[in-house]
């Protein structure tokens, strides 16, 4: 049954004896009428009216019935209004072309109560079913919508912990290794220091013998020129040297493990970032060598002069991470297409305005196509084949940039140019977050 009080009709009629029918007619049974003496009027107060039925008289002064039709029709916002003519013509061909135009029924005058009622009530219910089943597909799809869209938030959080566990772990591993390593490389680092003091003095002494002793007995020459005494007397402190080198570079290692880490550092402090991505490059040194199907990686470094930034260290050094293996990624694919290819990483920091800092790392691949690039950051979004990532690098780390660091990640990439990605991040966070 069509609920009345919610139904409005707008009368258009030049005849004032059939609009004040009409009207009490619909008055009488609960509809909300409005009344309008032309096409002209009816298209000018629709807007306001917005009725759910029109009764539209064909002959009127101005623009006719079938004319305004036509508008009603053509408008966006009124083409689902239904519209019943009203007419004393009897011919077929009126009725063909009102319905022709959009028209869902005619009442001939002179007008008959149980006609208008009967025909206005069929339309109004075939009208709020309409609406009804419109707003149910709205309402479906906006759940549907709503519930993907949870979904992808909850994939999102389960991908964010899985990867914070991985990082957590992959931190307490490096950790642990370089700990482990660190120990017997400091004592030998340190034994080394005493061994080159004791091998020179024992050079020292060896060759005060040679000064006191210039011939030994025959045995003793003999012995000297089968180890070669004068070889090894040159070559011990290269070796020392080498060794000395050795232990340094492991030291070296195993701090840029610990920056790497951070695992003392969760706490938002203030940080040298190019500690950070230098500590990152060390982790991925070896993709950036030579290998048989892709030539060494060339990594230019154009740091600028930088205060301490205060951040969240490890998150930030993941950040490095994800986008340089991306980079990485696509330079490789890149060498697979060139035979004459030269890969390379720009690194360039700077601070600007003097509250921000920006780090832009650049690379000379195959870029990223223009119908892609809007989307890299999309959670589950790749361009990669099954099974090589899982499209959420990036994703975490725009989330860690925006959200964390209230900074920004934007990617700029042409299409057989390169990509190059430019965070930007605040100097202090405190103040960023009081201004926000």
């Amino acid at each position: 049954m069509v609920d009345f009080i919610q139904n409005s009709i707008l009368i258009v009629d030049n005849n004032p004896n059939n609009s004040r029918v009409l009207f009490y007619i619909l008055h009488e049974n609960g509809f909300k009428v409005s009344v309008v003496k032309s096409g002209e009027m009816a298209l000018e107060k629709l807007p306001l009216i917005q009725p759910d039925l029109i009764l539209l008289d064909v002959m009127m002064p101005g623009i006719d019935g079938f004319e305004t039709c036509r508008y009603l029709k053509e408008n966006e916002a009124t083409k689902n209004i239904p519209v019943v003519f009203m007419t004393a013509l009897s011919e077929v061909e009126h009725k063909v072309k009102a319905l022709q135009l959009g028209a869902v029924d005619y009442i001939t005058k002179p007008i008959q109560v149980e006609e208008v009622l009967a025909r206005v009530n069929v339309h109004l219910e075939l009208r709020n079913t309409q609406i009804n089943l419109l707003k149910e597909i709205s309402d479906r799809r906006q759940a549907e919508t709503k519930l993907q869209q949870t979904l992808t938030e909850l994939q999102l959080v389960k991908t964010q912990l899985i990867q914070s566990e991985k990082m957590s772990s992959l931190g307490q591993l490096v950790a642990g290794i370089a700990h482990e390593i660190n120990n017997p490389v400091n004592f030998i680092s340190a034994n080394l220091i005493h061994a080159n003091e004791y091998i020179k003095k024992l050079l020292k002494l060896l060759q005060r013998y040679q000064e006191y002793y210039p011939n030994p007995v025959p045995e003793l020459q003999a012995e000297v020129e089968v180890n070669e005494l004068d070889f090894m007397i040159n070559d011990l402190p290269k070796l020392l040297q080498s060794m000395e080198f050795g232990a340094e570079r492991i030291q070296k290692i195993v701090l840029y493990l610990r920056m790497f880490s951070r695992l003392d550092e969760a706490e938002m402090k203030k940080v040298n970032i190019h500690e950070g991505i230098d500590s990152t490059l060390m982790i991925l040194g070896h993709r950036l060598q030579t290998k048989p199907d892709n030539p060494d990686i060339q990594v230019i470094k154009e740091y600028g002069n930088l205060p301490l930034i205060e951040c969240y260290a490890g998150q930030i050094n993941q950040v490095f991470m994800n986008i340089l293996t991306n980079s990485i990624d696509a330079l490789e694919e890149a060498a697979k297409n060139q035979k004459i290819f030269t890969p390379s990483i720009t690194i360039y920091t700077e601070v600007i305005n003097g509250d921000r800092l920006t780090i832009r790392i650049a690379d000379n691949g195959s870029g990223i196509p223009e119908n892609l690039e809007h989307r890299i950051f999309d959670p589950f979004f790749t361009s990669k084949p099954v099974g090589v990532g899982t499209g959420m690098g990036l994703a975490i780390s725009y989330q860690i940039v925006t959200e964390k660091h209230h900074g920004s990640l934007q990617c700029v990439s042409k299409l057989g140019s390169g990509s190059e990605f430019v965070i930007t991040i605040p100097l202090k966070q405190s103040i960023s977050v009081e201004q926000k």
